[in-house]
């Protein structure tokens, strides 16, 4: 019952801030278009569709709050004047009781908070939909910040998720536009990703891998954690003393270098994604702050790791080449990577493909450098790649949102922010790098180990091996003769085309087993003869046909 009060709860929202306006009527079949008709009973909305959608999130609590700012890092969904508005919610909740925050410290750490701190303020320091932070200082005289996930949390959670995804399938399932969109992955998506963030162990290992990092280089410092202090739903982690990042006037009061702020934020970018590929995918303002000391040289302090990116070697290199060729104007070269890469099928028009990204791309060079956005001209390629059958890739819309938050960072701290002449030089010599002979050797000795354990096996499993295909030669007469006598039979056609599909599973199933017997004969054997037999009995039987 409580879920069915929910649920009007939700719809009586969306009718107040007329959201059922942001669904084109045309894309929506005529029989569904009857559950839209009670929203019409609500005066028609004055604001935009963005502010109406921001406002109504923000009044359903705090889980839907997340969710509109997953939805702000999905650009290639979510038109661009929705996602700017979205980027404004407001995760500032009320502090739960005290009380209750030191009772699950205690219970947590198995300790009572007088013996664990040395002292701890009971007011919080910030409080949001998932956590809440509290100050402190341990006994061996280190400030600290005490992070607590929200009491019962994970039942609101699962409550509100469930009914989200009731209104998405509504809507993938009766709106044309919906099935391209899909709502129902997002919210599966949002599910996984805010569950996540529930898990406060996961955040501090994250925190302790950047960290690390970083660790010889001054470009990002990220507080330690302190692991005798953390449990899931509890992490104490160094407090830190930066200004805020979008504090443009404590900045200047200070004379930071704003130029090389903003340049630094682009290069700290593309280290995380090229030479460590493992970056903060959740920089927004209030994760961000600049280091006091040495304005003239300055740095970047990062709070808040849940929602940490990487790509795979293969996502980086072809990312690193598009973003080269894209910049050189070479869609040529544009489109066939995105071919070779499997980012669109293998059967698609290249020239097609390069006159649709020479059609975006072209008006958006027409500009001066330095008015580009970089983030924006990716999204473009990948809309454009997607009108093509590119799946979404959930590693490279992380990377896209990141991009954007710290191309928009820089550009709010020196407008002339120039990001290609700063990006531009790295991407070269990041590709240079990856086939220098001293990088080769490095990936040799990382995978030598495993190369010199099954050296010693291969002499022995490729004899086994030939003395396999040895015995099938012998057998071959007994199998063309079974192979010819099924062929004297009459099929139909269709029985021909399921033969033919046998003879080809049967050939890859022979493969395969010559492989998986050069891996693991003895364990395989019998499974390898089978296969191989199969195979044989399929190839015979097709050259009697």
């Amino acid at each position: 019952m409580s879920n069915f009060f929910r649920l009007i709860q939700i719809l009586h929202t969306l009718g107040r801030y007329r959201l059922d306006q942001l669904i084109d009527k045309n894309q929506v079949p005529r029989l569904a278009r009857l559950l839209l008709l009670p929203f019409k009973l609500y005066p028609k909305a004055k604001a935009s569709r963005g502010n109406r959608l921001r406002h109504a999130l923000e009044e359903l609590g705090p889980v839907f709050v997340k969710f509109g700012q997953l939805l702000s890092t999905r650009p290639d969904l979510i038109p661009a004047d929705i996602v700017e508005e979205l980027d404004h919610l407001q995760d500032n909740v009320a502090p739960f009781d005290n009380a209750i925050f030191i009772g699950i410290v205690e219970a947590s750490l198995g300790d009572s908070v007088d013996n664990l701190f040395k002292t701890f303020d009971s007011q919080p320091l910030a409080s949001a939909s998932v956590a809440q932070v509290h100050t402190a200082v341990l006994h061996t005289g280190e400030d600290v910040v005490v992070k607590v996930i929200r009491p019962n949390i994970s039942v609101i959670i699962e409550k509100d998720v469930n009914l989200m995804r009731l209104l998405a399938g509504l809507v993938e399932r009766y709106t044309r536009e919906g099935k391209r969109l899909r709502p129902v992955a997002v919210v599966d998506d949002y599910r996984e990703t805010i569950f996540d963030e529930l898990d406060l162990a996961r955040e501090a290992a994250n925190a302790s891998q950047l960290r690390r990092n970083f660790e010889k280089s001054s470009m990002l410092y990220v507080p330690e954690v302190y692991w005798d202090y953390t449990r899931k739903n509890v992490m104490v982690m160094e407090r830190i003393y930066g200004i805020p990042v979008t504090d443009v006037a404590a900045l200047k009061a200070q004379n930071t270098d704003l130029k090389k702020l903003a340049e630094l934020g682009v290069e700290l970018f593309f280290t995380q994604v090229f030479e460590h590929n493992f970056f903060h995918a959740d920089m927004h303002p209030g994760n961000v702050f600049v280091a006091r000391s040495n304005p003239q040289n300055p740095s970047y302090m990062a709070v808040d790791m849940a929602i940490i990116g990487s790509l795979t070697r293969e996502d980086q290199y072809y990312l690193a080449r598009n973003l080269l060729a894209m910049f050189r104007r070479d869609y040529r070269q544009v489109a066939e990577l995105h071919v070779l890469s499997g980012w669109v099928p293998q059967g698609t028009s290249i020239s097609g493909f390069e006159s649709a990204i020479r059609s975006v791309c072209e008006p958006i060079f027409e500009k001066p450098l330095k008015d580009i956005s970089f983030g924006q001209a990716l999204i473009s390629l990948f809309q454009t790649a997607q009108r093509y059958q590119m799946p979404v890739q959930p590693q490279l819309v992380l990377l896209q949102k990141t991009l954007l938050n710290i191309e928009g960072l820089g550009r709010q701290l020196y407008p002339e922010l120039d990001l290609w002449q700063t990006a531009h030089p790295y991407l070269e010599r990041w590709l240079k790098n990856r086939y220098h002979p001293k990088t080769l050797w490095q990936d040799l000795q990382y995978r030598a180990p495993e190369w010199l354990e099954k050296f010693p096996q291969i002499p022995h499993l490729l004899f086994d091996t030939l003395s396999e295909v040895k015995q099938l030669a012998k057998i071959a007469p007994q199998l063309e003769e079974m192979s010819a006598a099924m062929t004297r039979q009459r099929y139909s056609r269709l029985t021909k085309a399921k033969g033919w599909l046998v003879v080809l599973l049967s050939v890859t199933a022979l493969i395969g087993s010559v492989c998986l017997g050069l891996y693991d004969w003895q364990q395989n054997a019998s499974i390898s003869t089978a296969a191989a037999l199969l195979a044989a009995a399929g190839v015979f039987g097709l050259a009697r046909k």
